[in-house]
This record gives C-alpha cells, sequence and structure tokens, in this order.
C-alpha cells in the first residue's frame, strides 16, 4: 500500500539536530535526498542555524531552502534607520509655500545656470547677443560659429592657398596651407603660414602666426625705401629699390602684396629666384630688415647726415 507524503507544512515544523544523525524520511518524488543544511557558508564561526531556516534539500544539484514563517519577521530586516538632523535644520518650505520668488529672481537664477535669455534682456551683465540668428547665419555650414576679428589696426591679405597632402600609415591627410600677409600701411608688416584641416582655420592661423612675427619697413616722407638692396631665402633672391614720387609699387608675386602691406607707394621690385610664394615674401622681409635709415648710419659714423652726400 503506497504511503501518503507529508506536505510542505509538515517537513518544515520537523526539527533535527547538528550532532546526530537526521531523522530519516520517507521518499518523496521530487526529494531524492535530504541532508542537513551547511552554514559554513554564513561564518566560519557559527556553529547553530540561524532560527528562521529549519532544513535544506537538494533537489536536481540544486539547495532549497525552508523558512520557518512563524518565527521569521520580514518587518526586522526591512527596517529603516534615519539619520539624525543637525543641529539648527530648517526643513524646506513647500514649493505652495509663500513666500514666492520675483519674476527678477527667477530670471537672475536663470541666466546663472543657463546664459542670457533669447529675449535680450540681461540680470548680470552678460552677452545677450549669444542667441543672434545674425551669427548663425554668417557661420559656415557645418563649421563652428564664426570668431570676431582681432582688432589691432592691422590689415589681412591671403597671398595663397593650397592643398597639401601627408601620407600616413592609414593613407592619405588632405590639409590647407595659407600664406598670409598682415601689416597697417604705416611700415609693420608680417608673414605667416600655417595648416589646417579647413581653410578658414588656416587663413585664422596664419594670421595669428604674422602678428608675431612683425617687422618695421624703413621708409622716407616719400614713402619708398632709403635706399637699394637685395636679398635671399632658399632658392628665392629678391631686389628692391627706390622709385621718384608718383611711380607707384611695380613688383609681382608675393613681393607686392608684402610692400602695400607695409604701406610703400614709390618702389621698384623684381624676383630674381624662384617663383616660390612664401619664399620670395620671407625674402622681401630679409630685405626690409638689412636697410637702414641714413640717420642711423650718420649716428654710427658720428658726423652730421650732411656728410653723407658729399
Amino acid at each position: 500500500m503506497a504511503t501518503k507524503a507529508p506536505s510542505l507544512t509538515q517537513l518544515s515544523t520537523t526539527s533535527f539536530s547538528l550532532h546526530h544523525t537526521p531523522l530519516s524520511y520517507p521518499k518523496l518524488p521530487f526529494t531524492p535526498q535530504l541532508k542537513p543544511f551547511n552554514f559554513t557558508s554564513f561564518s566560519s564561526k557559527t556553529t547553530h542555524p540561524p532560527s528562521h531556516l529549519t532544513f535544506c534539500t537538494k533537489k536536481d544539484e540544486i539547495d532549497i531552502t525552508f523558512f520557518n514563517n512563524d518565527q521569521y519577521n520580514s518587518d526586522e530586516s526591512l527596517a529603516f534607520d534615519p539619520p539624525e538632523k543637525p543641529e539648527g535644520f530648517i526643513p524646506p518650505r513647500a514649493i505652495d509655500e509663500p513666500p514666492f520668488e520675483s519674476e527678477e529672481e527667477v530670471a537672475r537664477a536663470y541666466e546663472e545656470l543657463y546664459g542670457p535669455a533669447y529675449s535680450g534682456e540681461t540680470f548680470l551683465g552678460k552677452d545677450v547677443f549669444v542667441m543672434d540668428s545674425k551669427i548663425k547665419k554668417e557661420s559656415g555650414f557645418g563649421s563652428k560659429a564664426k570668431k570676431e576679428k582681432i582688432r589691432d589696426g592691422f590689415e589681412e591679405s591671403v597671398v595663397q592657398v593650397r592643398r597639401v597632402t601627408k601620407v600616413v600609415k592609414g593613407g592619405k591627410q588632405l590639409k590647407f596651407r595659407a600664406i598670409v600677409v598682415v601689416g597697417d600701411k604705416k611700415g609693420q608688416v608680417g608673414v605667416g603660414c600655417a595648416k589646417a584641416k579647413e581653410v578658414i582655420s588656416a587663413v585664422q592661423k596664419a594670421a595669428t602666426d604674422a602678428r608675431r612675427n612683425i617687422v618695421t619697413v624703413p621708409m622716407t616722407k616719400y614713402l619708398t625705401f632709403p635706399h637699394r638692396v637685395e636679398a635671399d631665402y632658399g632658392a628665392a633672391r629678391v631686389m628692391l629699390r627706390p622709385a621718384a614720387p608718383g611711380t607707384g609699387v611695380i613688383a609681382g608675386g608675393a613681393v607686392r602684396t608684402v610692400l602695400e602691406m607695409a604701406g610703400v607707394e614709390n618702389a621698384l621690385g623684381k624676383q630674381l629666384g624662384s617663383n616660390n610664394a612664401l619664399n620670395n615674401a620671407r625674402a622681401t622681409v630679409v630685405a626690409v630688415q638689412s636697410m637702414r635709415q641714413f640717420s642711423e648710419v650718420a649716428r654710427e659714423r658720428g658726423i652730421p647726415m650732411e656728410e653723407l652726400w658729399k
């Protein structure tokens, strides 16, 4: 005659001892083997099982732990112990309690976090034209916002823009090289060269480089050179000569651009060597640096300036 299997409630109320052989239970269809619970996983010093655990069965290599609902209290394990409030704690007021913030206070807080509003009103003295639509229209597609030009009295002139490639491990890198001449047309001039991935960025970088290399061009009251000179830079060679008033600048290429940005109105220039624009521009700068005024020569010799023409 088949024996009736005990229920789970009957099994959970059954006690056992760690130091004795476990009680024998009738074999259940879903419990092939019963064994005492191994409490070494809780702590190495534990010698007695917790009060809320009764025993553990093993089915298909899976341990199943049964809890005693009478002794296990779920509220105790989930108890929340909030920290103590510090001295002088003032609870925050609700959002619908007075006093309410004024519109100006809200606008100041908004501007401090996100900047000036699109309406153009500012309470902290910030730039109200940051979100101006005109700036967006002036900027190129896919590029950053257009930067304002430096107002230092210098004018810029682009001499040449070329595409250059650099062979790297993964292929070729395409960039743009720009040659820019800056000057105030009052005797100050500079030549700069830079490369970038965009033409606008290359021109801006070249203009910055030119401002770092400003030189002074000696000129007479007729806006021409004090004397003739020749200079070279690399394979480029440049010849400069003074001219009478009304002659104008008779030169070509980068030499003409450098002389015009320097403010020279009457001069003759000639490229005698290479046609490279960068080398000719720098050769022109070297030539004007080697020039000296008559007053400087007379001062070095210790004679009056009229003696130089005798």
